[in-house]
């Protein structure tokens, strides 16, 4: 019979939702998320904090640098790792509904979700690429929560700060994707499809006027690199030609990922 301690499917996928949108530095008891979550499981911050650091431990963007957390993790806290690695979109959207669901038992008062707009200025456009006509407003809703939520981890990831230039203003930061979500749909809210950029070079990646190689290097176009009078495009993209790119602690970009956009813009 299961002990009243251990954890249940839905509480590991709130947890893991909450891992997702933490910093590293963060997976401890003092962090207020960490506080709260506790809270709505009538579990301590310490418990909830043990388990994010459980869950780090089976995380490949933690292990492969050494670092290998409690080694406490259970069996539950793995097969729910597999079905990230086999659908990371499906389990990730059961985490944060479940993640919601405890929000919303535990709120004084429901509160609308406010979705950013910074997030594109074309993002109406990509609305469209997603969702095929007649499809119910309740599905543009659902996306933009997704896309917001996508938004939210990619700038944890990277500490708010642009992997190309090292900007930091959350204001003209772009959770951009790797991989269109029209392109493919398994990896929507997957940070390892995911770039943190300032608007620029955002538009300059979605239009193949640059990409990153696997070997996280950037690379600019020769379209650009004709344009040798033009100083603003010198120091705002060529500077950054050949240049490393700057890799977050956590969830690096998928080098699959990274291949299939450098060789759609002919970079491989």
């Amino acid at each position: 019979m299961p002990s009243k301690n251990d954890w249940t499917r839905p509480q590991v996928l709130a947890a893991l939702h909450l891992y997702f949108l933490l910093p590293f530095g963060k997976l401890d008891r003092n962090t207020p998320q960490v506080i709260r979550l506790g809270t709505w499981l009538g579990r301590t911050a310490s418990a909830v904090a043990l388990k994010l650091v459980n869950l780090a431990s089976l995380d490949p963007a933690i292990t492969t640098t050494g670092r290998v957390g409690m080694r406490k993790s259970s069996a539950l806290d793995k097969q729910i790792w597999r079905e990230l690695a086999i659908n990371w979109d499906k389990t990730a959207l059961e985490a944060a509904a479940h993640y919601a669901q405890l929000a919303a038992q535990n709120a004084a008062s429901a509160k609308a979700i406010r979705i950013n707009s910074e997030d594109s200025d074309d993002f109406a456009d990509r609305i469209d690429a997603v969702i095929p006509p007649g499809k119910t407003r309740a599905a543009v809703v659902q996306v933009r929560v997704n896309q917001a939520q996508f938004r939210q981890s990619i700038l944890a990831r990277y500490n708010g700060t642009c992997c190309v230039s090292g900007l930091q203003n959350d204001k003209l930061l772009i959770a951009s994707h790797i991989v269109p979500w029209s392109e493919d749909k398994t990896n929507r809210l997957n940070p390892q499809n995911g770039l943190c950029l300032s608007a620029l070079h955002d538009r300059a990646y979605d239009q193949g006027l640059m990409t990153v190689t696997p070997d996280f290097k950037i690379h600019v176009s020769p379209t650009i690199k004709a344009l040798k009078g033009d100083t603003f495009i010198q120091d705002s993209l060529m500077r950054f030609d050949q240049k490393p790119l700057l890799l977050p602690e956590r969830f690096r970009p998928g080098a699959a990922f990274l291949a299939r956009h450098a060789a759609r813009f002919g970079f491989l």
